[in-house]
């Protein structure tokens, strides 16, 4: 295997691979990179068991990438990211010399490292599905920003650890809860599909996918399996496991009814309960206690150690009822970051009752809130 590539070409490809890297060791040679150089193009593989990401490199110019020899070897991740990093050169020769040898070299500079043979890599598939389902990278990352971060961090409960794509005709429904709080977006696809899928996806390898892939208007496809999910954008595949189990009904969790909605402009009701969760302590929750009087909206927190605040703030109210309700400010700030739009509707049921997140602008988004007792 031969070849001189362009630095920037190579560490982008690596950069993305990297990701899938498995940092525990457990099986030495998942710590490493499997590079595949065939007639045109040099494919690249990294993989944990959990997440497994391949990119392309097409030869379209020798400027760019040319050839010598084909071949395959393992090199080692950490290693080739950081000396294709810190290499000042435009250019890269990568070289194996008695088959597990490698070269890597510059005008002015010389690496040579071990290598792993290709047999020891586990077989990665990265079969695509005859029925695949469409999505813009924007709108996926979307969906993973808006409701990745109400997904539960406790492995006790893994199913809450992922999130919920639930695909029907041409609506996808994601959720995600860590049993406090909800997050809820539906999205309508260009196509229908033919067929129902209801999986849960790690939410942590959502992350890192929409990091990879940014949030241009691209196409990526995705191949739903019983216990895999891959998705496909350009030259990238990037394959997740599922997570196994029931995803609770989380449908009866949102209130038909309200008793009061509250308008209000969204900056300035997330910065007020920023100011008044200065004064709360965690083993308190954050607690934070919102009221209403009239078009006056009080919202007050107080500690025995630390002391208490109160700010108000105008209000719009759809009717006359009042309501005194308590709720964690870290989980409604969440919430609140959720919304890119100017204003949301608080709509409350009962004192002990969810809170339910709106926003006129943005009906494909709904975030809830459960109160906490503070008696």
């Amino acid at each position: 295997m031969k070849f001189t590539i362009k630095k920037e070409l190579l560490f982008d490809a690596l950069l993305k691979v990297s990701k899938a890297l498995s940092t525990k060791n457990l099986i030495p040679v998942l710590g490493g990179i499997k590079f595949e150089l065939k007639k045109k193009k040099l494919i690249l593989t990294a993989s944990d068991n959990d997440i497994t990401i391949q990119t392309v490199i097409e030869s379209i110019s020798e400027d760019e990438f040319k050839i010598e020899s084909e071949g395959s070897i393992i090199i080692q991740g950490k290693y080739i990211l950081d000396i294709v990093r810190k290499l000042p050169d435009k250019y890269i020769n990568i070289e194996v010399i008695d088959e597990l040898k490698i070269l890597i070299y510059t005008e002015n500079s010389e690496f040579n490292l071990n290598g792993i043979s290709e047999s020891e890599y586990p077989n990665v598939g990265l079969e695509e599905s005859k029925k695949k389902i469409d999505i813009s990278a924007g709108v996926l990352k979307n969906i993973v920003s808006q409701t990745a971060f109400a997904t539960s961090n406790e492995e006790s409960k893994p199913v809450l650890t992922g999130i919920n794509f639930n695909i029907v005709g041409d609506i996808l429904e994601c959720n995600s809860t860590d049993s406090y709080r909800l997050a809820r977006k539906v999205v309508k696809l260009d196509k229908v599909s033919d067929e129902a899928y209801n999986i849960v996806i790690p939410s942590h390898n959502l992350l890192e996918f929409v990091k990879i892939v940014g949030e241009d208007e691209d196409i990526v496809e995705l191949h739903i399996f019983n216990n895999k999910i891959l998705f496909k954008k350009d030259n990238l595949k990037f394959e997740s496991r599922l997570i196994n189990g029931t995803y609770p009904n989380t449908s009866n969790l949102l209130p038909e009814d309200s008793l009061l909605i509250v308008s209000t402009n969204l900056n300035d009701f997330y910065n007020v309960i920023d100011r008044v969760s200065i004064l709360t302590s965690d083993k308190e929750k954050n607690i934070v206690t919102l009221e209403t009087n009239g078009n006056i909206l009080v919202l007050k927190s107080s500690s025995v150690e630390i002391g208490r605040v109160e700010e108000k703030m105008n209000i719009i109210k759809n009717n006359e009822e009042d309501i005194k309700i308590s709720f964690s400010a870290k989980y409604m700030m969440e919430a609140l970051k959720s919304f890119s739009t100017e204003n949301v509707n608080l709509h409350f049921v009962g004192d002990v009752k969810p809170i339910l997140i709106k926003s006129s602008e943005d009906e494909s988004l709904t975030q809830l809130v459960l109160p906490i007792r503070t008696y």
